[in-house]
């Protein structure tokens, strides 16, 4: 795998994984992922991608995109502080249970397969 695979599979990696948090929080709340206006999960996600997207170039993931830290560590801080920001900012509610539930969900997510990802290319045998 060279550098570009690894990035795009990264960035689309981040986003599936933020897509997900959205759509089984709506699901969860009865919100539907469309929504009464058709717009509902794209109303949800789209801060956090925002922030997920402000993470990568703070980060620089480009360079070290399946690093746990920095990049995993910065583009999640990102996502959760810029996508709740942005909540804020678009007239979205931000209560303090979800701003933890998404800090927490957030980390397994685009934290979580940036480690497993390392153990796994670490294993022995491993056919680099």
């Amino acid at each position: 795998m060279n550098i570009r695979q690894a990035i795009r599979g990264a960035a689309a990696l981040d986003a599936g994984a933020i897509v997900l948090f959205a759509a089984v929080g709506r699901a969860n709340h009865d919100e539907g992922i469309l929504g009464r206006a058709g717009l509902g999960l794209a109303t949800t996600v789209w801060p956090f991608l925002a922030g997920a997207a402000i993470g990568w170039v703070i980060a620089k993931g480009w360079s070290k995109p399946c690093a746990w830290r920095p990049t995993g560590v910065v583009v999640w801080a990102s996502t959760l502080v810029g996508g709740m920001l942005l909540r804020v900012a678009s007239g979205q509610g931000v209560e303090v249970s979800f701003v933890v539930v998404a800090g927490l969900v957030l980390a397994s997510f685009l934290i979580g397969w940036r480690v497993i990802s390392g153990l796994l290319a670490k294993r022995p045998g491993l056919k680099r």
